[in-house]
Parts: structure tokens; C-alpha cells; sequence
């Protein structure tokens, strides 16, 4: 099974977050992660939506958060360049400062909101669930628990991710659905992208890999996407589709279950 361990899929950064040696252990089939992901949340979660914010009421007001406290007065927002979002306390910019826009709304309150991050009004956010450096949820994504966004990441419009591991700059704009599957670093979703977890018969999901067939144990496993794999707009792979490095989907292409090398270019209907 050496040919399924992550370091073929992914790469190991020496800055990486502490989770991703729990998420992704070096010996065990990459699919593993998923079953590691709900523990090692937990695991490393540090919950820090503040008190007064309600389980399931929209924010009614935006809110910053700092790394020693949160503010909801006393800042100066400002739209840099490409609309980003900068934060001034007594006009000093404050970098790890993290935006929660009004008509957010939590869950609850078992998620980490780590520095640089924004929320944009009308996402949704379940926890467990953590939110890593600089990294974007923007206007209607819909966040459904147990998922770890690295740095960098985007949770586009009308996303919706469920059970999912994101590592850093990983990024799904626009319409998309994320059902229990892996983005490696760099990964980028076209609008429309769908990655479908779960056999229309129910049954456990069985990789092909060549003549063998090989049994994951899971009953939903959507895709495994290495590092700076590109889907084009409208594609959709099916349950247990996993794909190498620098691999391309393109535009409408439907993808069959499998096991596709690096740099595989996808045309169509395989």
C-alpha cells in the first residue's frame, strides 16, 4: 500500500499545523485521514467564537476578533487592495486580526477562528471545525462540521463542505460541494465542482487501481485531490475518485471512481 501513503499526494511542509501529523500518518492508505479527521479536531481545537454570539441567531453586528479578546466598536475597517480586509485599532494595522461580518451564523461554539480570517455575512459554520490562518468563508458557504481548513483556503459562495480536510491554499470559489474528501495544498476547484461521496446503492466505497480492487472500509469517501490538482467549472467526480499531483479535470468532465497518477489530464467521461 506504500503507493497510497500521503507523501504521494501530498507535501509535507516543515511549518505545517500540529494536526496534520495526526490527520495524515505516514504509513497508513491516504483515505485514513478521513477516519482520523473527527479525533484530531477535536484534538486540537481551540474554541474562541465569543459568548455573547448566539448558537443558530445571525450575527447582528460585525465582529473582530483578536488574539487576546474580540472588539465589536472601537476599530476602523478598511477594503484594501483586491478586497481584502484590514483591520486599524488607534490606526496601527492589525494583521492577526480576524473579520466576522454581520449574518454569520454559528451552530455553536466549537470552532477555532485562527488570525487573518474572515467570515462573510450569511455563511454558516457547524463545529467542530477549524478555521486556519488568513483563509476566507465568504457569503453563503455552508460549513457542516468535522473540517479542517489549512492557511490560505477558500470556502467560496453557495459552498458546501461536509467532513472535509483542506490543506493550505486549497480553494473551492464558487458553488461547489465537498463531501468527505481531501484538497491537497495548492488545489483549486472551477465553479460548479462537485465531488460526490456516496454510492447510489449505499454500499462501501471499493478504489479500482488498475485490475486491483481495493476495499476503504468507508461508506462515503468522496475524492482525494493531490497537491495542485485543477478541476474546470461544472465537473464532478464520482465516489472514490482519487487523483495525483498536478492532475487537470476539465470543464463538464465526469470522473469515475479510481486511482488516476500525477499529471493525469482528464478530458471527459473516463
Amino acid at each position: 500500500m506504500r503507493e497510497f501513503e500521503p507523501r504521494v499526494f501530498f507535501a509535507f511542509k516543515g511549518e505545517a499545523d500540529p494536526i496534520i501529523s495526526d490527520l495524515l500518518v505516514n504509513n497508513d492508505p491516504v483515505w485514513n485521514a478521513l477516519n482520523n479527521l473527527k479525533d484530531a479536531v477535536r484534538g486540537h481545537i481551540k474554541p474562541n467564537v465569543p459568548d455573547f454570539i448566539k448558537p443558530f441567531v445571525p450575527t447582528q453586528a460585525p465582529v473582530v476578533i483578536l488574539p487576546n479578546g474580540w472588539l465589536t466598536d472601537g476599530y476602523e475597517l478598511n477594503i484594501g487592495a483586491k478586497g481584502k480586509i484590514e483591520i486599524f485599532v488607534d490606526g496601527e494595522l492589525i494583521e492577526e486580526a480576524s473579520f466576522i461580518a454581520a449574518g454569520v451564523t454559528f451552530a455553536d461554539r466549537d470552532i477555532e477562528i485562527r488570525r487573518g480570517v474572515v467570515i462573510e455575512s450569511g455563511a454558516f459554520v457547524k463545529g467542530p471545525t477549524i478555521v486556519a490562518e488568513r483563509t476566507e468563508v465568504r457569503q453563503g458557504a455552508y460549513i457542516r462540521g468535522d473540517c479542517y481548513f489549512g492557511r490560505g483556503c477558500v470556502v467560496g459562495h453557495t459552498t458546501e463542505v461536509k467532513h472535509s480536510i483542506f490543506l493550505d491554499g486549497a480553494k473551492a470559489g464558487h458553488f461547489a460541494y465537498i463531501g468527505d474528501s481531501i484538497l491537497g495544498n495548492c488545489v483549486n476547484l472551477g465553479a460548479g465542482t462537485k465531488l460526490a461521496n456516496l454510492r447510489l446503492d449505499g454500499k462501501n466505497i471499493v478504489l479500482k487501481c488498475g485490475e486491483d480492487r481495493i476495499e476503504t472500509n468507508r461508506r462515503k469517501l468522496g475524492a482525494i485531490l493531490g497537491d495542485s490538482v485543477q478541476t474546470g467549472c461544472n465537473s464532478v467526480t464520482n465516489p472514490g475518485t482519487i487523483l495525483g499531483m498536478n492532475s487537470m479535470v476539465a470543464p463538464n468532465a465526469t470522473v469515475l471512481p479510481g486511482v488516476y497518477p500525477e499529471k493525469t489530464v482528464i478530458m471527459g467521461c473516463l
